[in-house]
């Protein structure tokens, strides 16, 4: 799918069922290759980027099975996946950790993803090194040797979730403790590492940070990926802007607190249960500061579906963004449709304009695809994305979702 095209105007109302975290399955997908026992995962989303991390582990040479639960095994390691799996996501270092602890030796290309600016592996290999780990690095890519890694206490530069989740695989099977002192805390961090836990690993989360003390060897086990915090906070939006009221459930309201805590300074009227959300749509909205932080703060890849919210505020709202201040590509799609939104490095500011206007826009990478389409569905007349092949990387039967709850979308 290249395009969709989106009449604006609708106001939607019913129930989104919430699927898995695309950002836990990854890592716990990669987690399979630490065992050469069956690893079953379940509630793991149809998404692109799991279908490319599938592909990825079937050309290192782990045995697949995919249906309602996904089943992994890796006995042995016998090639290097191709170039274009690597470049598709920036999670493809996700195997770096395992193969090196489990085989002694890992063989990446140097990764892709989206276009939200820098985002280096430096702190991987450097934490590899520092388990014992010796680096080579190549043209197109890096090569990763070691008879067996040992502990060591490792600080990130600065916050890192892939880091984080790179060394605690690794660390699981590697000779003595590691320490983490400054580990990504994301709900998708501390799920893989309830997951690794199941497999026999000994993780402790302290307050100062995490110990991982290595075993000689894993288990299998079957686990279940938690809710996507993400797509659950996307369909607030979507319900504050676009509908009557809007139901979400199968989400974990305790992993979005800051998002939730944001809607609440819209004015914006939720209700909250165990496992799921009911959200009333509004006209009027009152003006923001959001400031993007590491978990627990508001989330990077929430900005985005904000800013098209921020539109419609009574006044001047702020985005800062510190995770990755390049990350405005949404901004110059979103004021061809009549928002009025200045970047100034690193910051966006965003006027209240009441309204939006259909128009042909593009999409740059996944967060951006998701917010032009919430931008559709309440901008007057219709509204083209193209490029939105991006979103199918990251939201599950996302257009479904979508058109059960009344928006009328057609497929390009």
């Amino acid at each position: 799918m290249n395009s969709v095209l989106i009449e604006g105007g609708t106001k939607l109302k019913g129930k989104v069922k919430i699927s898995g975290a695309k950002n836990a399955a990854l890592p716990e997908l990669a987690a399979g290759l630490l065992t050469s026992h069956k690893v079953t995962l379940l509630e793991v989303p149809r998404v692109k980027d799991v279908e490319t991390m599938l592909e990825l582990l079937m050309e290192l040479g782990a045995e697949i099975y995919v249906g309602e639960k996904i089943e992994i095994r890796t006995e042995k390691i016998i090639g290097t996946p191709r170039e274009e799996l690597f470049k598709a996501m920036r999670a493809s270092v996700l195997i770096l950790g395992p193969m090196l602890s489990r085989f002694g030796r890992a063989e990446i290309l140097w990764p892709g993803g989206c276009s939200i600016g820098k985002r280096p592996i430096n702190f991987h290999l450097m934490a590899m090194k520092k388990m014992g780990a010796e680096i080579i690095e190549e043209t197109n890519k890096v090569v990763a040797k070691a008879r067996r890694l040992h502990g060591t206490r490792i600080r990130f530069p600065r916050i890192t979730v892939t880091g984080t989740e790179n060394v605690i695989m690794a660390a699981s099977l590697a000779r003595g403790e590691t320490f983490i002192e400054n580990p990504a805390m994301e709900p998708e961090v501390i799920d893989l590492s309830n997951m690794l836990k199941k497999m026999g690993a000994k993780i402790e989360w302290q307050k100062e940070g995490v110990y991982i003390e290595g075993v000689e060897e894993l288990c299998g086990t079957v686990h279940s990926v938690i809710p996507d915090r993400i797509e659950a906070g996307t369909f607030l939006v979507v319900g504050a802007v676009a509908s009557d009221s809007l139901e979400i459930v199968n989400c974990n309201p305790s992993h979005m607190e800051a998002v939730l805590e944001k809607l609440g300074e819209t004015g914006v009227e939720f209700s909250i249960k165990s496992s799921s959300i009911m959200i009333k749509g509004s006209k009027k909205f009152q003006p923001l500061r959001i400031e993007t932080k590491e978990y627990p703060g508001f989330p990077t890849d929430m900005q985005a579906q904000f800013m098209v919210l921020m539109n419609f505020a009574d006044g001047e709202s702020e985005v800062i963004e510190n995770i990755f201040p390049e990350r405005f590509n949404h901004a110059r799609e979103l004021n061809k449709m009549g928002a009025e939104i200045e970047i100034y490095r690193g910051k966006a500011i965003i006027k209240g304009v009441r309204k939006l206007k259909g128009n042909t826009v593009l999409a740059t990478d996944l967060r951006a695809s998701a917010s032009l389409v919430i931008a559709g569905l309440v901008a007057e007349g219709e509204t083209e994305i193209k490029d939105i092949f991006h979103l199918m990387r990251g939201y599950e039967n996302f257009f479904g979702k979508l058109r059960s709850i009344g928006a009328s979308i057609k497929e390009g």
